[in-house]
């Protein structure tokens, strides 16, 4: 029969053993695989980080099962990462710097972000709720001007369009009274949803004066010769401009850009 003492001991031991996936760790932060089959506090913090940025859509548990899995995965791939389903350093890496934008920021201005902006994927939900031919408004973070828009064109991101040339001049202001390419965060509400996001203030490809879609020359934004991207006239704009969403990619090089992405968590954490 067990004295009191190995009694004690032998319930130690196990108390600790059962203790021991939640306390080991640090795994996260330092860069260690997190792979499936594993339960701790590091898993639980890739979840709650993935469910922000819209990947895992459930409640955290801190175990690494096939859900967790198909959201690390799906991650990887949206980001052009090694695909493998395991959240080594470099998946990590690219988490954190997708979120990094966050605390210190928002302290520093004491301004908090509107709990109703979205942070969606665009491939998975924003194509669907922005559809071609769908109006939205369009809000500058750094400014707070906003003005109004129309989804045209494109399928890697929204190619929209200014409707008036009212809202054509609010753009040019808010790119400083010169149209350029510098990324910019925005919130853009659209169909009931206000979701982060990114747009450079730069008409390119089309020309006002020509008919939609025909192949003309002389496209705005040295594009040359090619379909005319200009669907919404007597606006004041020649061709259309871009507008990113979480996971979103360019059309020349089909592959996420991270300026774009950054200002949309930016738009997350900031917007209002």
């Amino acid at each position: 029969m067990l004295s009191w003492k190995k009694l004690f001991l032998t319930l130690a031991i196990s108390f600790i053993l059962i203790l021991l996936p939640f306390q080991m760790g640090h795994a996260y932060s330092e860069g260690n695989l997190l792979m499936k089959g594993m339960t701790n506090e590091d898993v639980l913090e890739l979840q709650n980080d993935l469910k922000d940025l819209g990947f895992f859509n459930y409640i955290p548990t801190g175990y690494f099962g096939n859900i967790t899995f198909s959201a690390v995965f799906n991650f990887q791939k949206h980001n052009n990462l090694l695909v493998d389903g395991i959240a080594g350093k470099q998946t990590v890496g690219k988490i954190q710097t997708l979120k990094k934008l966050s605390k210190s920021e928002i302290s520093r201005s004491g301004v908090k972000r509107d709990k109703d902006i979205m942070l969606l994927p665009w491939f998975e939900k924003v194509n669907g709720l922005f559809k071609i031919g769908d109006t939205a408004i369009v809000t500058d973070v750094d400014t707070g001007m906003t003005f109004q828009i129309i989804r045209t064109y494109g399928s890697n991101h929204a190619d929209v369009e200014t409707i008036t040339a009212e809202d054509t001049a609010k753009l040019k202001t808010i790119a400083g009274g010169e149209w350029n390419w510098i990324r910019r965060a925005v919130v853009v509400e659209v169909n009931g949803y206000k979701l982060a996001a990114s747009m450079t203030a730069k008409p390119h490809a089309g020309r006002d004066d020509k008919a939609a879609s025909i192949i003309i020359d002389g496209r705005s934004g040295g594009y040359g010769k090619g379909h005319n991207l200009d669907v919404i006239k007597n606006n004041n704009m020649n061709g259309h401009f871009d507008i990113h969403f979480l996971n979103s990619k360019t059309h020349g090089t089909n592959r996420i850009n991270e300026e774009h992405q950054q200002m949309i968590q930016k738009a997350y954490e900031l917007g209002m």
